[in-house]
């Protein structure tokens, strides 16, 4: 998924002979802390509610221009490129999109984002979650996947980072279905050290125990 493909091109900007209170506006009205700003046609950076809090309302944003955030990302960019600067710039509530030449073409939304995350990892299609650690040379897709193909299900989504304090690395898939107990047990077969999950079996034994302990309360 491009940065194209989930930009916002009728988004409101704002110039630098804008005044501070016509900003603080359009941020109430489109709930957003941060605005893109716009100088001679050209992208000028992102000027943030915090900011204009602390100026007189008839300021114009020209003069604030060494408090703008610098962060955007080119419409041909993978959408992680946007989340990314997102996050690196400090939460910013949206990311400008520009092109070469430094042209405004639009924002990317946080909401936006959220979505196409949302998407990216398969939240949306049903199954249970694996968490793994392992040394980051033991990792082989091709094993995971026949492993899991072993038990009639596959992998539908598979995400690793590097655990900082550890060193090692954490490895979640997502699987097909929820009853996810016989592969929990393959893996295991297989020495794979597996963190924590999340499927059928989960929630099955937090209801058995729920109902033990209403039952050893009714028995009181």
């Amino acid at each position: 998924m491009l940065v194209s493909h989930i930009i916002e091109t009728n988004f409101p900007q704002v110039h630098f002979t804008d005044k501070v209170s016509f900003a603080l506006m359009l941020m109430d009205d489109y709930h957003v802390e941060h605005l893109a700003v716009v100088n001679e046609d050209k992208f000028a950076g992102v000027v943030s509610k915090d900011v204009l809090l602390d100026e007189d309302e008839d300021s114009v944003l020209g003069g604030l221009d060494e408090q703008f955030v610098q962060a955007s990302v080119l419409a041909h960019e993978h959408f992680l490129a946007a989340v990314k600067m997102m996050s690196v710039a400090g939460d910013i509530s949206l990311v400008p999109v520009t092109n070469e030449d430094k042209d405004l073409l639009g924002v990317v939304t946080a909401k936006k984002l959220m979505h196409a995350v949302a998407i990216f990892n398969a939240v949306e299609e049903p199954g249970g979650v694996i968490v793994m650690e392992m040394d980051r040379r033991n990792l082989s897709f091709g094993e995971l996947s026949r492993l899991v193909e072993t038990n009639d299900a596959y992998i539908t989504q598979m995400n690793t980072y590097t655990e900082t304090s550890t060193g090692l690395l954490q490895v979640t898939i997502k699987v097909n279905k929820f009853e996810i107990s016989d592969i929990i047990a393959t893996l295991q077969r297989y020495d794979y050290n597996i963190r924590y999950y999340f499927g059928e079996e989960l929630y099955e034994n937090e209801l058995k125990e729920n109902l033990d302990l209403l039952m050893t309360y009714l028995n009181i």
